[in-house]
């Protein structure tokens, strides 16, 4: 059964840095996180692309930075300087097509392989 299985969450402070990190059992070419707070939506954090062309949300420009090392299946998101905004739990997802993939960012329901999620708290 395929697995992705994030790692690195915690309790971070305002303007800190945290890295998070996702492993999967097999390689995927279409890569993201997602994001979901308490009441909210979930919603896309960055996606990646095999070759490493990637985008982030409006709201992670210029903080977030993702990242995949191929060799070792693993898909990484790089958080600096972190808001009380980003206190939520982050999730790893992969799609089962290659394409389209950053286009798919705004859609969580077009992503059909989720890991169980890693919980990221900002502290005052």
């Amino acid at each position: 059964q395929e697995r992705l299985v994030e790692s690195g969450g915690g309790s971070v402070q305002v303007g800190g840095s945290l890295r998070l990190s996702c492993v999967a059992s097999r390689s995927r070419a279409c890569m993201a996180w997602f994001r979901q707070a308490p009441g909210k939506k979930r919603e896309g954090v960055g996606a990646i692309g095999v070759e490493g062309v990637s985008r982030v949300a409006d709201f992670a420009q210029g903080r977030f930075t993702i990242s995949r090392d191929n060799g070792k299946n693993t898909l990484y998101l790089q958080m600096n300087n972190v808001t009380p905004e980003d206190d939520a739990t982050y999730y790893c997802a992969a799609r089962s097509f290659v394409s389209p993939c950053l286009d798919r960012l705004r859609s969580p329901g077009a992503w059909d392989i989720w890991g169980q999620g890693t919980m990221v708290t900002v502290t005052s």
